[in-house]
């Protein structure tokens, strides 16, 4: 199975995750993680803190000369700006200040609800942890699952396709040349015409201290079928996808394949008819079953049926305004325009990025649980019978 847990506050000294399940002989740089973590910080509208960190990844414990050793990987990512927080963010009681306690609630983040559960009075407690900061240290973790996919043929890509209510319309493209496509623009989609368009409506936002969201899309090919499960609900992988989407800052929606549109169509137009031709196997593919249409997005009763997987995010605006909203003091009870945080104007290509990572994970998770292994070449053996199997099912 591949678990993670990360630790870590937003300007505490380190973001952290450790990572199990990676077998042994998985060739793994940091070069290769930092450079999604790069991607993150990136993208057209950022704010003040892509300014101050420049984020790379420490490999602590779990690979040796390049290569993973079975044993939990230990990931590391530093935040620059913990020397202007060293006191305020002091492990140590001795530099406990209750002049710098933040009590004004700012809506539509963790602020309010946080500090009643957990009963505290100083904000900050909560909204450290709760911000998308963390995010940095998953995309690690989505890198390393990507690294393990990438040695099955298995490539996940992240992009933006809605921004500001501008929509990209997806061109017919190699999947190389898609993530090249996506790699050259400043707002991670692949559609010029609408780059442009997403970008107008960015500024526009910045200039009236407003805030964007936006849809992405994340989109996983080379699957083979029989990831997943029907038979219980917290195997079925459409549902742990879900999930893990959800569980990224500032997102309230999932689709999975045509999603919503599903609901408003008859069900002719609506289910993926099966063909068979034999000859798909002697061209390499893994089965001679295909569809010609994917509105399921590859999922069938919560497990892959070997087409893409096609997974939609909706984020939401980003809650802190420079042209503040309306709150109220936790103490006081006082009535106050809320205090901005640095914010980005929109964060929508930066969370593209962060969606792929978390599909990587699950993917990554269903695919140990399917073919096991202690090591790569395991797995592999496990991997290549299955699909010789297929191919003559």
């Amino acid at each position: 199975m591949f678990r993670y847990l990360t630790a870590g506050e937003s300007h505490g000294p380190q973001l952290t995750a450790i990572v199990e399940g990676i077998p042994s002989g998985l060739k793994l740089t940091e070069n290769d993680i930092s450079a999604d973590l790069l991607r993150r910080q990136g993208g057209y509208g950022r704010g003040g803190r892509m300014k101050i960190e420049t984020d790379r990844v420490s490999i602590r414990s779990g690979v040796r000369w390049g290569e993973t050793l079975g044993s939990p990987i230990t990931l590391v990512v530093e935040n620059t700006d913990w020397v202007n927080w060293e006191e305020r963010m002091s492990v140590s009681a001795e530099h406990r200040d209750d002049s710098i306690r933040v009590t004004r609630a700012r809506p539509g983040h963790a602020d309010l609800p946080g500090a009643m559960k957990y009963a505290h009075n100083d904000v900050r407690n909560i909204l450290e942890r709760s911000s998308a900061r963390e995010t940095a240290v998953r995309v690690a973790v989505g890198a390393v699952a990507k690294a393990y996919l990438a040695r099955f043929g298995i490539a996940v890509t992240g992009c933006v396709v809605e921004l500001g209510g501008v929509k990209a319309e997806r061109p017919e493209l190699s999947v190389k040349a898609l993530q090249d496509a996506i790699a050259s623009s400043p707002v991670y989609t692949y559609d010029a015409k609408a780059e442009l368009e997403m970008i107008e409506a960015i500024d526009r936002a910045k200039a009236a201290g407003d805030t964007l969201g936006g849809v992405v899309e994340v989109r996983v090919t080379g699957m083979p079928v029989g990831l997943g499960s029907h038979v219980q609900w917290d195997r079925r992988l459409d549902a742990r996808l879900a999930a893990a989407v959800m569980s990224i800052q500032a997102f309230k929606g999932v689709e999975i394949g045509a999603g919503f549109e599903t609901a408003r169509l008859p069900g002719s137009q609506v289910h993926d008819e099966i063909y068979f031709d034999e000859q798909r196997v002697a061209r390499g593919e893994k089965t001679g079953f295909y569809r010609t249409t994917n509105r399921a997005g590859g999922l069938e009763g919560g497990i892959t049926n070997g087409e893409e997987i096609v997974v939609y995010g909706a984020m939401k605006p980003i809650p802190t305004l420079y042209t503040p909203l309306k709150s109220v003091d936790i103490l006081t009870k006082e009535p106050f325009e809320a205090t901005v945080e640095r914010s980005d104007c929109c964060a929508v290509p930066a969370a593209s990025v962060v969606a792929e990572a978390v599909v990587a994970v699950e993917i990554a998770n269903a695919f140990m649980e399917k073919f096991g292994g202690d090591s790569v070449a395991e797995t592999a053996r496990n991997y290549s019978s299955y699909i010789e199997y297929l191919r003559e099912f």
